[in-house]
């Protein structure tokens, strides 16, 4: 079977990697990849403007065209811009099965306003806040409110449309630059309020397999992967701005089996609930935002797709057949499939571009030690970096960076401490220019930020 792989990140390079492995896969087509795909074995990248069998096809059509072309029989789509935009559905009215939910379930991460009221709906365990799109009502709110107090943008903000405000001032400034578009474009003309939750965070991955007709049949269901940790500040011990990941770890010592069972009651549940009673096609993965608070985990957000760097942490402790759990997604056998995992730990720290989060350069050399990651149980995962086609030294590598995160250095133990150890050994074998990442991802303190 060949599958379409849609995306070109860090969590697409795993998903690629993870479905390569099966015996069930001949081929997976990125598009368009990365360089990291771009050298994965059964894995080989398309880009649009090379296809000339899509005569002037653009867009989320050019997806449906490449994959009837490379005669795939399953597509899975990675980032949140497409399924928000409805490709899920097109893959589907194509006769292609597709992991990733269609339009109107997309919208839970779409619309954080959106995603609120189901919340509240259905009960599931969150904080407590209010929509705007008045910046007068909005800072009216923030003063009866006080701080700390969260200001998050409605739409999709890649990243930039959550401020936690510590004081009025800087929540007050957070409302100004959000709703006049400097900071998140037009995601920020809505705005959602919350309160600030005190805590740590953690990151639960699950597989969803939600229709009608599956509701209809007992067979839709939620199921739950290991929990994992971001490390969302760019410096140790949690300092600096927010990112779009400097690393994660799975599993999580302090995600007890009496908070997964909470979790599993209180928003699991309910969630499975609400996506069966508003009739959604939610065929994918969802990922759940959770701060461990002292009355038990509360939701913080949903995600409509796989956690990225979580996934690169969560993928390489599967021990069951990645590609086979996507098609009983698919087809309503998921209940039926059972999950297994390496017993053991995961860790995935993040090298970045010096000057990220904000301006920073391309098209550096990246020199990888091939020897040293093998010998470190470790797997590079690639983010930002692009293949090199144009080398014209004999000093250029493979790979050059293209990206503000250039990648993450996964690697396993069997204890924490052996993978947090096999993780630094495998990134120290690993330059380029301006490369930075954080030393302290997995260790007390590294997550939470006061």
């Amino acid at each position: 079977m060949k599958v379409i792989v849609v995306g070109n990140g860090g969590r697409e390079h795993t998903i690629a990697w993870k479905l390569a492995q099966s015996n069930i896969i001949e081929e997976v087509i990125c598009v368009p990849g990365n360089g990291g795909t771009a050298f994965e074995k059964k894995c080989r990248n398309i880009d649009f403007s090379k296809c000339e069998y899509l005569n002037g096809i653009t867009g989320n059509d050019a997806y449906i065209k490449v994959a009837k072309e490379n005669n795939c029989e399953l597509a899975v789509i990675g980032p949140e811009n497409p399924l928000a935009e409805g490709l899920a559905d097109l893959f589907w009215n194509a006769g292609i099965p597709t992991v990733g939910p269609k339009f109107q379930a997309a919208q839970l991460e779409a619309s954080k306003d959106l995603a609120k009221e189901f919340m509240h709906k259905y009960n599931v365990a969150c904080a407590k806040s209010k929509t705007f799109t008045s910046k007068e009502e909005a800072l009216i709110y923030i003063k009866e409110q006080g701080a700390p107090i969260v200001v998050k943008a409605d739409g999709l903000a890649a990243g930039k449309g959550v401020v936690v405000a510590k004081t009025l001032e800087e929540a007050e400034n957070a409302v100004e630059q959000l709703m006049d578009g400097s900071i998140a474009g037009e995601a920020g003309k809505k705005l959602v309020i919350e309160e600030y939750l005190r805590g740590t965070e953690i990151s639960i991955l699950a597989a969803v397999s939600v229709t009608k007709e599956f509701s209809e049949q007992g067979k839709s269901c939620i199921v739950p992967f290991l929990s994992a940790r971001d490390h969302k500040r760019l410096f140790d011990g949690a300092k600096g701005p927010n990112t779009g990941g400097m690393g994660a770890i799975a599993p999580v010592d302090d995600a007890t089996p009496a908070i997964i069972s909470q979790f599993e009651k209180n928003i699991l549940e309910p969630t499975l609930k609400g996506l069966e009673s508003e009739n959604y096609d939610y065929r994918g993965f969802i990922f759940f935002g959770l701060m461990l608070t002292e009355n038990g985990p509360k939701c913080l957000e949903y995600n409509v797709r796989l956690g990225d760097p979580e996934t690169q942490a969560v993928l390489p402790l599967m021990d069951f057949d990645f590609a086979s759990l996507c098609k009983s997604i698919t087809d309503g056998s998921l209940k039926d499939f059972k999950l297994e995992w390496k017993k053991g730990y995961q860790v995935a720290p993040v090298a970045v571009s010096g000057g990220y989060p904000k301006s920073y350069k391309k098209g550096y050399n990246i020199i990888i030690n091939e020897e040293k990651v093998n010998e470190s149980n470790a797997k590079v995962f690639i983010a930002g970096a692009m293949e090199n086609r144009r080398s014209r030294s004999p000093d250029d590598t493979k790979l050059v960076t293209s990206g503000g995160r250039v990648l993450a250095c996964s690697a396993y133990g069997t204890t924490f401490d052996e993978a947090w150890k096999n993780a630094y050994e495998a990134m120290s074998g690993i330059k380029f220019n301006d490369m930075f990442y954080r030393k302290d991802i997995g260790l007390p303190g590294a997550a939470e930020s006061n």
